[in-house]
């Protein structure tokens, strides 16, 4: 290999000569570590980060466990460079290593995700400061005078702050440097944020709360690895609790990091620790700009970053000295990600708990199975909060059967459900209509020919979406501008949308209620994150009555005056294949009718269905979670489903169905005949075609004791290689099933 000659490091390819080897991870998809020499000089150790050649290119590494391979370092190329950074941890890489080999990945893809900010392994350029020499100016000025008496107490400033500090434009305190009044200083770059106080407005907890904090803190005292899960109703004080699990660890001097699934869009969650801690914490996501990202990454493995807040990537964060983790909404869909490594974040923070010894707590109004399974075990320690916090009563819930009380021709509210908002409107208050489809309909046809608006590129119908006049593909992002003939038999104004999406529900509520303002939550809002915010902060103003909103409504949101939840239709999430879509479904249409009367309000939640006797529903309505929960948690073992059963997804793609399905087949003949373990398909995935790839699915099922990861390997080591377009995608413990 010879290193490209333009780059910054090629005149190192001739580098002094080396006396050892050590092994680099490096950020692509090889099986283990590369070996490289280390030049005369340099020192390295495992965990340090470093740039070394790779082919024509210079990519960062890190130098990994293992010790010199025997080859002779003189074959080798040697290290390019070597930053000033701190190593990672042997508890990072252990953890890195763990991953890898829990999700069968590429342990280099799984170190890219721990090394996510190339500008933060450098330490921070110093900052051009100011520091009082002394001496007066001749000619004093009252705003030369407030610059002078605010820098005289010793204290270096930037040029920026002291003219803040003082009420001044910069132009006056340059006056005074160019007097020689002021000497130029360097100075440390500032923290992206305060340091947080565990004492600066201790919460004054009573009753179960208190008890909670109590047996939680408890746990943070023996500084050892542990798990708790604090299932609490909505509004129950969850968040009060785990606070002061975070008082407790920073005290002992440790750091904490808080997974939340929709960081972006939680300001009011930064606000509150801040009104506990007297700062806000670090935040990490994927809406946060690169330079703040480099800070974070930077102050986090320095240690000068006490508490981050971030979604599931945080993890993977090099942090000095981690002490606690806690996911918030635990039960989220969003903690699993699925693209390169598969990976969920909830289960992953448990490992780095163990790995690092430190306690790890859950936080959710509605665990998932196998978090409630694990805490019936004594797996994890449980702490309930069977109320919600002060004097606020959960919202009275009712079903609506939509057989009984059809909407208008043409709507989708229930006569019953617009009562109801009415009279919410009527008492100044805050109704939230909720809808989990995105859009104006999900599908659109013509009335003349039938003809259905489809992807070119997948298996999903094209979703209209009338505030932008487009049609869009919600998998591939596809979109086209809204014909006004259809395409196939040329009729003009005969196209139907068929079903309702926010938007459309936003267009009958319109016309019910022109005089409310109303606000439409969605993810592709127009705007993005910080439209989101904006609007979430004016609901929580009362600058709207009627709030219509997707599953983004359901993220731990507090709106005051909300006192009406009506479901528009609560059978959705149900009618699919996916064996955790009753679970699912429960958990989802509990949070969000959890958002109303969190203040005390009186407060009601309606949910309209077909299906009132559908065991979800009833337990929603009774308030009888554990009902549900033993019920689920039986039809689970007796299908030996997680957490009792084990799965494992592999989806083969290819650009034609022939090459997927050929090689499909091709691997499930290669599978070991193991005992305890079978493959299910092949078999076209309900997605069969997503991007213009066709898509075959196989469903790896075993018991809870069975070497999945072993099997894999070994049906994996016999299958064909992957030819030409094919690409295989491997998942252990998936969460789609799509």
């Amino acid at each position: 290999m010879s290193t490209d000659s333009s780059d910054l490091f090629g005149a190192l390819f001739e580098a002094p000569p080396a006396n050892r080897t050590v092994p680099v991870l490096v950020p692509m998809p090889a099986p283990k570590p590369y070996s490289y020499s280390v030049p005369d000089g340099m020192a390295v150790e495992p965990g340090s980060v470093v740039q070394v050649p790779l082919g024509p290119r210079q990519v960062i590494g890190v130098v990994w466990d293992g010790g010199e391979d025997g080859v002779d370092p003189k074959k080798l190329r040697p290290i390019s460079h070597a930053f000033d950074c701190p190593p990672l941890s042997r508890e990072m890489r252990d953890f890195i290593d763990w991953v890898a080999t829990y999700t069968l990945s590429p342990p280099g893809l799984v170190a890219r995700m721990a090394l996510r900010a190339p500008n933060a392994f450098e330490p921070e350029p110093m900052v051009e400061g100011l520091k009082l020499v002394g001496g007066e100016p001749e000619r004093m000025t009252p705003a030369r005078a407030r610059v002078l008496d605010t820098a005289s107490d010793g204290f270096s400033w930037t040029r920026s702050g002291l003219a803040h500090a003082a009420g001044v434009s910069t132009s006056v305190v340059d006056g005074l440097i160019t007097l020689g009044i002021f000497e130029t200083v360097f100075l440390p770059p500032p923290p992206v944020v305060a340091l947080p106080d565990p004492d600066f407005a201790a919460a004054r907890l009573e009753g179960p709360q208190k008890e909670a904090a109590e047996e939680i803190v408890s746990e943070i005292r023996k500084g050892e690895f542990s798990v708790s899960l604090i299932d609490g109703v909505t509004g129950s004080g969850k968040t009060e609790v785990y606070f002061e699990a975070i008082a407790e660890t920073l005290k002992r001097g440790k750091q904490v990091l808080i997974l939340l699934p929709e960081i972006a869009l939680t300001a009011s969650f930064l606000e509150r620790f801040q009104d506990r801690f007297g700062a806000k914490p670090a935040e990490w996501h994927s809406d946060l700009a690169s330079r703040m990202r480099e800070k974070v990454w930077r102050q986090a493995v320095t240690g000068e970053v006490r508490v981050v807040a971030g979604a599931r990537s945080a993890l993977f964060l090099p942090f000095e000295d981690l002490g606690l983790i806690i996911v918030d909404e635990e039960h989220d869909p969003a903690y699993k990600q699925e693209d390169r490594v598969f990976y969920n974040a909830r289960d992953m923070a448990v490992v780095r708990g163990r790995i690092g010894d430190f306690p790890v707590i859950l936080v959710s109004a509605t665990p998932s199975v196998e978090s409630q399974v694990n805490g019936q075990s004594g797996r994890y320690s449980t702490v309930h909060l069977p109320t919600r916090f002060g004097d606020a009563a959960l919202p009275d819930l009712h079903l609506v059967d939509m057989r009984r009380h059809a909407p208008e021709r043409g709507g989708f509210l229930s006569p019953v459900l617009i009562r109801a908002i009415g009279k919410t409107v009527e008492r100044r208050e805050q109704a939230l209509l909720f809808l989990n489809r995105r859009g104006y309909a999900p599908l659109t046809l013509c009335r003349v020919c039938g003809h259905r608006f489809q992807c070119p590129q997948c298996s999903s119908w094209l979703v209209e979406h009338r505030f932008r006049k487009q049609l869009q593909c919600h998998q591939c992002g596809h979109a086209e501008r809204t014909p006004e003939a259809c395409p196939e038999c040329g009729t003009l104004d005969h196209l139907v949308a068929c079903g309702p999406g926010v938007e459309r529900i936003a267009e009958e509520v319109e016309r019910h209620f022109p005089e409310a303002r109303t606000i439409v939550l969605s993810s592709d809002i127009m705007g993005g994150v910080k439209r989101l915010r904006l609007e979430l902060e004016a609901i929580a103003k009362g600058e709207a009555d009627i709030v219509i909103g997707t599953q983004l409504v359901a993220k731990g949101h507090n709106f005051p005056l909300m006192t009406l939840v009506g479901i528009v239709d609560a059978d959705l999430g149900l009618a699919n294949g996916d064996p955790r879509a009753a679970e699912r479904t429960f958990q989802l249409l509990s949070q969000v009718t959890g958002r109303a009367g969190r203040t005390g309000l009186k407060s009601h939640g309606l949910l309209q269905t077909y299906q009132p006797q559908h065991p979800v529903m009833q337990a929603i309505v009774s308030g009888d979670s554990g009902a549900f929960y033993e019920r689920e948690i039986t039809e689970r073992e007796r299908a030996a489903l997680p957490p009792f059963g084990r799965l494992a997804s592999i989806i083969v793609s290819a650009e034609t169905r022939h090459d997927a399905e050929n090689h499909a087949r091709g691997m499930r003949n290669a599978a070991p005949q193991v005992s305890g373990i079978s493959v299910l398909g092949p078999a076209e995935a309900p997605l069969a075609l997503v991007r213009g790839r066709h898509r075959f699915r196989l469903l790896v099922h075993g018991r809870r004791n069975s070497d999945m990861q072993g099997f894999l390997r070994a049906m994996l080591s016999q299958s064909p290689r992957e030819r030409g377009s094919v690409q295989v995608q491997l998942d252990i413990d998936p969460q789609s099933f799509l």
